[in-house]
């Protein structure tokens, strides 16, 4: 484990610069979010990212924790190891999901670490890890194929056993919330508890188990169906041909930013532009790290990999039985709304389940004073069994 830090440099920074200058743009009517980003707020957006956005501040955000890089399975892994002030800290490990990077938790780092000198009990301090997945971000490009779930969980369990945590949490949202789910499975003696916050159930197909739901739950499952035909375009592509999205985002900032700015725009809360719901600077620290380590390629290759664990493959199916303490946090903007009865049907021990009034598949970024709460109120909760 070598430590890191994030130093793109100047050179890379002009060059962004200059290819944004140069972006050949398209001639579209401007007709409002529903045919993608309209032309003028890209427009404008790419004139701020040039002339305005400060990615140094951005890299001194990030750069006051502790980072480090190791090599699993044939790649690089980048990891933040922020430990608690506090001695009796409960570890947990966090897990972002596509299109995520470690940028999403830089506000909650500090309550959760050091609850004392952010107005909390010093009781809920953790100690987090939070790596950046396999291709994403400042693990840089993939130099293998195969980071299937089972691969990634099981690189996990070596990453937490490296560091000498003999117990901790598992939290996560999107592919973070399918990988902290297989650890409760994986490496259930060293699991204290698992906590996601995104959640798909699904009906398993067994007779009569439809006719058991209430109008609710069904709503909540038709979340799931208007997901696949509305807003699952990027990740059914990516399933198929994630090299087209490659050569894309690769080759022009500008795709790179149109790309991930439909799921600000469409997968956080928000009902009108995306830096409503995640502040414009931050959004484009998140996407310029995508650009600047030339990972826009490599994370498509996720959902090629998870392509069997997809909502486009399992709207219907039980998820593997688990049996450690699990805590269920359900935003409205969140992609999938779970149904309790179904999850309690898989889940031994649902002993935290939280409906939170305001946020989406960014929580952590769009509401980290909700995210902050309710995973401590997770931690609480583990440490009263």
């Amino acid at each position: 484990m070598q430590p890191f830090q994030v130093h793109i440099p100047d050179a890379d920074i002009e060059e962004l610069r200059r290819r944004l200058t140069q972006t050949r743009w398209p001639d579209l009517v401007d007709v409002g979010w529903e045919r993608g980003a309209p032309l003028s707020y890209i427009k404008e957006l790419a004139e701020y990212w040039r002339d305005d956005f400060d990615w140094r501040a951005q890299e001194s955000l990030i750069n006051q924790y502790p980072q480090f890089t190791t090599e699993i399975g044939g790649d690089t892994i980048h990891f933040l190891h922020v430990r608690s002030p506090e001695p009796d800290a409960t570890p947990m490990l966090i897990t972002h999901g596509w299109p995520g990077t470690p940028f999403e938790f830089l506000d909650v780092i500090g309550p959760l670490t050091d609850p004392r000198a952010h107005g909390g009990d010093p009781a809920d301090a953790f100690h987090l890890v939070i790596p950046s997945l396999p291709g994403f971000g400042l693990s840089g490009p993939t130099k293998t194929t195969g980071w299937d779930l089972g691969r990634i969980a099981f690189a996990w369990t070596q990453l937490m056993a490296g560091l000498g945590y003999e117990k901790y949490v598992a939290q996560g949202g999107d592919i973070g919330a399918f990988t902290s789910l297989l650890l409760g499975v994986m490496d259930a003696p060293h699991l204290l508890g698992v906590h996601v916050n995104l959640l798909q159930t699904n009906l398993s197909g067994e007779p009569g188990e439809e006719e058991t739901l209430t109008d609710d739950d069904r709503t909540r499952l038709a979340r799931s169906d208007y997901f696949m035909s509305q807003l699952a375009g990027p990740m059914t592509m990516q399933s198929m041909r994630p090299h087209v999205i490659g050569y894309m985002v690769n080759d022009s900032p500008v795709s790179q930013l149109a790309y991930l700015l439909e799921m600000f725009r469409w997968w956080a809360q928000t009902e009108k532009l995306p830096e409503d719901a995640v502040a414009r600077d931050r959004m484009l620290a998140h996407i310029s790290l995508f650009w600047f380590t030339a990972t826009g390629g490599s994370a498509a290759q996720a959902h090629y990999e998870l392509k069997p664990y997809l909502p486009i493959n399992t709207l219907i199916g039980r998820s593997p039985t688990i049996e450690v303490p699990v805590g269920v946090a359900v935003y409205p903007g969140a992609l999938f709304h779970p149904v309790r009865s179904l999850a309690e049907r898989d889940f031994k021990q649902i002993v935290h389940w939280k409906e939170l009034e305001r946020g989406g598949h960014f929580s952590a970024m769009e509401e980290p004073d909700l995210f902050v709460d309710d995973v401590r109120e997770f931690g609480r909760t583990l440490k009263s069994l």
